[in-house]
């Protein structure tokens, strides 16, 4: 029997995996968020500490030319829990498309502290 916030649970907390991407889950409205101090829809602060699974969906991305000696891309990943997160696709700057869907490399990459995706299906190529 392990006793927690909510009262007595008999299964143990696992601890989350050291490359695994943290976010943050409001206990009173189930919104999911990504760093943040307080909830975005209800304004609640007893957030509880989840870790994502990883997948997620490109929704935007940009090729950045400035302060770096080759382009890189910065994305917008939407992830299967409903947050949103900023990071990098590995891949050609260019090949990188809304809609592509990635899977978690590494969590936080030395330079930039930001995570780092791989599309999982290959490139996305619209309607042709």
């Amino acid at each position: 029997m392990y006793l927690t916030a909510t009262g007595v649970d008999s299964a143990p907390i696992e601890a989350p995996a050291a490359n695994a991407l943290l976010f943050q889950r409001c206990h009173w409205c189930g919104t999911a968020m990504f760093h943040r101090l307080l909830c975005p829809v209800c304004a609640g602060s007893d957030l509880r500490t989840e870790a994502s699974t990883g997948a997620g969906v490109v929704r935007h991305s940009t090729v950045v030319h400035r302060n770096t000696p080759a382009a890189r891309n910065v994305s917008l990943i939407e992830m299967s829990e409903g947050f949103t997160v900023q990071g990098r696709v590995m891949g050609p700057p260019a090949g990188i498309h809304r809609g592509d869907r990635v899977q978690l490399a590494t969590a936080q990459d030395a330079v930039r502290r930001q995570p780092v995706f791989q599309i999982i299906d290959g490139p996305y190529h619209g309607w042709s």
